[in-house]
């Protein structure tokens, strides 16, 4: 790259890199598709039968904690990359982001000759029979024995939105979204002379959207990163940078592997509150994924920003920042949630005409505003703290909180006191802000100042116009 195009690139980063509008509307709508992708799956499949939707459902929830563990290389070089775009490490940058690449992909390979050799059991232990269980069988296989080149997608999205090309991932993702639809409609269901072969088809369209995605991925590394990553730099393992990752990525991985097998916990609670009690559950955590989303994107972003701030040296810009990202976080999730309390029995009443599902849902729905108000903290704050390096003290709160308190407090408002559903969300809001509390401590005790995975380059005090901007 000349050098005119390396400055006209590296000026437009700046421009972009601190302005956090920019930064995460692109990531709100990429996390929106995703969601959307995942509803239309499950309508699709639920045209070839209820066992085919139950099939996949069940193998996912391996195939999800799977993902969960690829974020380790993914979450971590992320960090790590924006804290040496802040002290201008350039080529460090870089290099961090094919060494996490080679990372996470022997990481892909194992998980995915694990589910090729040992997917059959996993699905067996959950008791599955029959049709569903070979159905199930054929997903895990295909999807999750192709785990490795989603393993590369994680990677390469996360370092390309780290660079502030959130747009680009956000497009690439829809690409990948669009082709995933339009193979699951030929291939699902047989149309224009395709074989029509149900869930198989849609494990197919799976690997095959997956697998262009990722050639567009690399494309778009090579074509927007700066310095440019030489095929050594794959291959050539630097252990300072393989430790920063893992600093990074592995209290990540554990923190979410903790929180969703709290809701595991939760879930085996709520199936001895009855079938109305268990579909409510799910109906009202698919109205939540809209409450968060955008304070999901948020903290993303502001994570993006604050490794930055953090690696320039410029601590003082990290802290108000992320104060400005909890106050938008909070009034968007006010916002969303009063108008969902406010049209909850209209809104519940697309899903389902059950009167006792729509009396436990809109219940539990007045109550998401304690859950949710809390969330925030937790989605913001974190990312910040992780961003900036501390990422050891979240993972103790929740291990304290989530598994201390909150399953024990659950189990006792759900069964003691008779509280039902209602009492699973409490407990979960309990839990949300007394991690968000500690953490609204923790960044405002500024000893995340002094866990920076970056040295910042001496001088680096340059400043730029829109770093408040929202």
């Amino acid at each position: 790259m000349d050098m005119t195009v390396a400055e006209r690139q590296t000026g437009q980063q700046d421009g972009n890199a601190y302005n956090l509008f920019k930064l995460t509307w692109p990531i709100f709508l990429e996390l929106f598709l995703f969601m959307l992708i995942g509803i239309t799956d499950t309508f699709m499949l639920s045209g070839v039968s209820d066992a085919a939707v139950s099939a996949v459902g069940a193998a996912n929830q391996f195939i999800f904690i799977a993902i969960l563990i690829l974020e380790v290389a993914g979450h971590g070089a992320s960090i790590v990359v924006a804290q040496y775009i802040g002290s201008k490490k350039m080529v460090d940058a870089a290099r961090v982001g094919a060494v996490a690449v080679t990372l996470n992909l022997l990481i892909g390979i194992v998980i995915s000759v694990s589910f090729v050799w040992f997917g059959n059991a996993l699905l067996e232990r959950v008791n599955l029979q029959g049709q569903i269980l070979q159905m199930a069988q054929s997903y895990m296989i295909i999807v999750g024995g192709s785990l490795f080149i989603q393993a590369i997608i994680n990677t390469l999205a996360s370092v390309i939105r780290t660079y502030s090309f959130t747009k680009e991932s956000m497009y690439i993702s829809l690409g990948i979204n669009v082709l995933h639809v339009i193979g699951n409609y030929l291939l699902i269901f047989g149309h224009f002379g395709f074989p029509a072969l149900g869930v198989e088809g849609a494990a197919i369209s799976t690997v095959l959207s997956r697998a262009l995605g990722l050639l567009v991925y690399f494309w778009a590394f090579y074509r927007l990163i700066e310095v440019k990553v030489a095929f050594k730099d794959y291959v050539t393992i630097k252990w300072t940078y393989v430790s920063k990752i893992c600093k990074v990525g592995i209290p990540s991985a554990v923190e979410q592997i903790m929180y969703h097998g709290c809701q595991a916990v939760f879930l085996y609670y709520v199936t001895y509150l009855g079938a109305s009690s268990l579909a409510s559950r799910q109906y009202v955590l698919n109205i939540s994924m809209f409450i968060y989303l955008f304070s999901l994107a948020i903290g993303m972003g502001t994570a993006i920003i604050t490794g930055r701030l953090v690696g320039a040296g410029r601590r003082e810009e990290a802290y108000s920042r992320v104060w400005k990202s909890l106050r938008w976080g909070l009034l968007y999730t006010v916002v969303v949630n009063t108008v969902i309390i406010i049209f909850r029995e209209p809104i519940m009443g697309l899903f389902t005409t059950d009167p006792e599902i729509l009396r436990i849902s809109s219940q539990i729905i007045l109550l998401s505003i304690l859950l949710e108000t809390g969330r925030v903290f937790n989605i913001v704050l974190i990312n910040s703290l992780r961003a900036a390096g501390d990422t050891q003290f979240p993972v103790y709160m929740g291990l304290i909180s989530m598994v201390g308190i909150s399953l024990p407090l659950g189990y006792v408002l759900v069964f003691h006191t008779q509280l039902g559903l209602a009492g699973v969300w409490l407990a979960v809001a309990i839990d949300e802000w007394i991690r968000g509390v500690m953490m609204f401590f923790r960044w405002r005790s500024r000893v995340w100042e002094q866990k920076a995975l970056v040295e910042p380059l001496e001088g680096n005090g340059s400043r730029v116009n829109d770093s408040a901007s929202v």
